[in-house]
């Protein structure tokens, strides 16, 4: 099946569908000017100070380092939670939204990213699951108690050169321990799922409601396959995004060789032809 008939089924699909599911791994902050970390190179060109201690994305996102070394840590956190208040939605977001419009039953994402990039765009935050949680909540790393808190108040000044935070670190109201983003790190098990739970449990509400779903995957590699794994589970109608790591067995659905934004606009023109 060449690639104008996979856009055929694919536009087929989302005509009859009654509900949009979608799915995002890093790639579809790429569009929007977000770095994807892709390789130990790809980290270091994004964070340079990590190179000469050859601290790799792993290393960073470990709650070791942020006990040993919260403002090495906080650096590297308070730069992306700096960047990505300041990013744009890429308008690959809004031509989703526009979709569903139509549909009975919406739309609902459901996203590896922790940038907070699908509220940012006008998605309803009650429509949106988190799995690795979100740069944008915080809780105490010492675990004094499981609530969380929005990081609204923090305002990171980081030293590029050392990529360490030079502003206060930020606390737990509580206990007066350093804070840490509410995000599942590597090896973690004090990361607090509660909120992420509760948004899983939405979506799954809202699954059992649609009859025609569409699931359209936007940039899920296969390093962390969570996102690719959930869009399989929820098919057989995936329409998979991704310039690189296309393939899909054809009872899940199809393949797009495709950048993020260059495969929507593929299908938004498709649609309104």
């Amino acid at each position: 099946m060449d690639e104008n008939e996979r856009i055929r089924r694919a536009v087929s699909w989302l005509r009859e569908a009654d509900g949009l599911l979608v799915t995002a791994g890093a790639g579809m902050g790429v569009d929007s000017g977000l770095p994807d970390y892709r390789g130990a190179e790809g980290f270091w060109r994004a964070y340079p100070a990590l190179k000469q201690h050859r601290l790799t994305f792993q290393d960073m996102a470990n709650p070791r380092v942020m006990a040993l070394h919260p403002r090495l840590c906080w650096g590297f956190y308070g730069h992306r939670l700096d960047l990505y208040r300041r990013t744009v939605p890429h308008p690959g977001f809004e031509m989703l939204r526009r979709w569903a419009k139509a549909l009975p039953r919406g739309i609902f994402a459901f996203t590896s990213n922790v940038d907070g990039q699908f509220q940012a765009a006008g998605f309803d935050d009650a429509s949106v699951a988190e799995c690795h949680g979100s740069i944008h909540m915080l809780q105490c790393s010492e675990v004094c108690h499981d609530g969380l808190w929005r990081a609204d108040d923090v305002q990171p000044v980081v030293d590029e050169s050392t990529c360490e935070l030079v502003s206060e670190l930020p606390r737990c109201p509580a206990c007066g321990a350093v804070a840490r983003p509410n995000i599942l790190m590597f090896g973690d098990y004090d990361w607090i799922a509660l909120r992420t739970e509760e948004q899983e449990a939405r979506l799954h509400a809202w699954l059992s409601t649609v009859e025609q779903l569409v699931v359209i995957e936007i940039g899920a590699g296969k390093a962390i396959p969570t996102v690719r794994y959930f869009s399989e589970q929820n098919g057989p109608r995936v329409i998979r995004i991704n310039p690189r790591d296309f393939g899909i067995a054809p009872h899940h659905g199809i393949g797009l060789a495709r950048g993020g934004i260059e495969g929507l606009q593929l299908l938004d023109r498709a649609l309104r032809g």
